[in-house]
């Protein structure tokens, strides 16, 4: 049997059609968001956490070419880097879902995104999540 992820559910608060707002996102560490930082950021419209993590990259890259400083040291830093933003990154986006009307109104368990999704359209078709969250 496959291993249970968590997944949070988040729906628009003022939308007429619940099902066609929710976003699934997954609890935990974020691979994508730790390979591909920067990018990562901007492709899931995270403007602030975006325009705070080019400082440090930044940072990074002219202390390689401006100061003698060993290049293995810059890489951990760069990897110290990565890591923190895999673990913080669907955190930020949560919170950017919750400034855009999102509510977060419960978690499905489920071994892939795909059986999240079906669960969540399931209980939608059940009844038992209603249109308004928090409600």
């Amino acid at each position: 049997m496959a291993r249970l992820k968590l997944y949070s559910v988040h729906l628009r608060a003022w939308s007429a059609e619940p099902d066609r707002d929710a976003v699934l996102l997954r609890e935990g560490f974020c691979w994508p968001a730790c390979l591909f930082t920067l990018a990562w950021a901007l492709a899931h419209r995270l403007w602030l956490p975006a325009a705070g993590l080019a400082a440090p990259v930044l940072g990074l890259a002219a202390l390689g070419v401006w100061l003698p400083v060993d290049p293995l040291a810059i890489e951990a830093l760069g990897l110290l880097l990565a890591l923190w933003v895999g673990c913080e990154g669907n955190d930020w986006r949560r919170a950017a879902l919750r400034r855009r009307g999102y509510a977060e109104t419960g978690v499905i368990a489920a071994p892939s995104r795909v059986h999240a999704e079906q669960r969540l359209f399931a209980a939608f078709g059940a009844g038992t999540i209603t249109g308004t969250p928090g409600a």
